[in-house]
């Protein structure tokens, strides 16, 4: 079976961990033919980690017009996500996009639009969705044990970075090269997860994101969300990249029952009875429902990146289905998106977000935002996957 080749534009932190997955013929069938970098000694880096026989390029946009390649993943800076997207789909190239889809829901509009145009497949690195917890979690929900959702929490705080981090790039936590902190650079796994497993999206969003509070950063490093969805559930947000130790709790209660996912388990109280009929007709003050609880461990493979490539590229072949339709990305950059314009207009905003408000109010932080000086110094982030470290 011929394997499909694939190009990596960008080979920093995350594409270079993409290229080891192939040099160490983790994805199946597939294989790199092409890599792409404006930095010189980041493409030198990659070629002494990992040499393959791949042509090197010097920009993403020169890889996409000339090389040998039916697939690309693109790993720069946000920014540059829908763009690079858009022209490879055009150019006929299947497409594998980083997270987060883009910075503002305008322009990953533009690149769906082309992605529903195009015959040619087109995905997120959602790789959280491979996780089995996450996955049970999700069916537990559509299934209708837990009944319907009435409050979802997630505190997600074990991100803690040190200036360190965030000096190691000159495009990091800056408003003209990232776009945004802890949520549109930690956080868009848990944000996919959130409207994914609960299967809606908030309608009211209310944040409190605070800037650079722990660290001499512009964007932003603390954040308290409240939202509202159509169903008249509740919810609440919270991350952080100052806490230690931090807390990754994900909480779902619904009208039969909830679910905790924490430590790497899930505990799932079944009350087998609806509370909102309960507590109607319950003859006592304190009468409560009967409950059963579940602890279910982490177990089975939770294949993360690899999983996605190696789905991909099967999924190209014809051979299995794809995870993640990559138009699904534009829901987490709306959560990210309604959670900064709340916080820089002071008030409860409405989603879908106001497109172009959000792009004005965004081009207000750009024009006194500062690239900073120095050379890009990469970090091995492998304790990063999964959102433990």
């Amino acid at each position: 079976m011929e394997k499909i080749k694939f190009g990596i534009i960008g080979v920093g932190n995350m594409g270079l961990g993409h290229l080891k997955s192939f040099y160490e013929e983790k994805v199946k069938n597939g294989v790199v033919t092409a890599i792409a970098d404006i930095n010189e000694k980041k493409l030198s880096a990659a070629k002494s980690a990992c040499p393959m026989n791949y042509k090197c390029y010097s920009s993403g946009n020169e890889l996409i017009d000339n090389a040998d390649v039916d697939a690309v993943i693109i790993a720069v800076p946000h920014y540059g996500h829908p763009e690079l997207s858009i022209r490879a789909l055009k150019k006929g190239i299947n497409v594998i996009c980083e997270k987060p889809a883009g910075v503002y829901t305008k322009q990953v509009k533009e690149m769906n639009v082309v992605a529903e145009k195009s015959d040619k497949l087109f995905t997120m690195m959602y790789n959280q969705r491979t996780n089995p917890l996450y996955i049970k979690m999700h069916d537990l929900v559509h299934s209708g044990e837990i009944g319907e959702i009435r409050r979802v929490n997630w505190i997600i705080t074990n991100w803690f970075r040190t200036q360190f981090y965030y000096d190691s790039g000159s495009w990091r936590a800056t408003w003209a090269g990232e776009g945004g902190g802890v949520l549109m650079n930690q956080c868009p796994h848990q944000l996919d997860l959130l409207q994914w497993i609960c299967g809606m999206m908030p309608v009211k969003m209310r944040a409190f994101c605070h800037f650079g509070k722990w660290h001499d950063i512009e964007v932003e490093d603390d954040v308290t969300a409240y939202m509202e969805f159509p169903n008249g559930a509740t919810g609440s947000f919270v991350t952080c990249t100052a806490d230690t130790p931090g807390t990754n709790r994900f909480e779902i209660i619904g009208s039969k029952g909830k679910i905790v996912c924490e430590k790497d388990e899930l505990t799932v109280s079944r009350t087998g009875v609806d509370v909102n009929e309960f507590l109607k007709k319950a003859m006592g003050g304190f009468d409560e429902p009967k409950c059963e609880t579940e602890v279910i461990k982490q177990s089975g493979n939770n294949p993360q990146h690899v999983g996605i490539l190696n789905n991909f590229a099967n999924a190209v072949l014809g051979l299995e289905p794809f995870y993640v339709d990559g138009k699904e990305g534009l829901k987490c950059v709306e959560l990210i998106d309604s959670m900064l314009l709340s916080t820089w207009l002071d008030k409860t905003v409405t989603l879908p977000v106001d497109d172009e408000l959000y792009w004005e109010e965004l081009q207000k932080h750009i024009a006194t935002s500062k690239i900073k000086s120095g050379e890009d110094i990469l970090i091995d982030n492998s304790m990063s996957f999964g959102g433990t470290k």
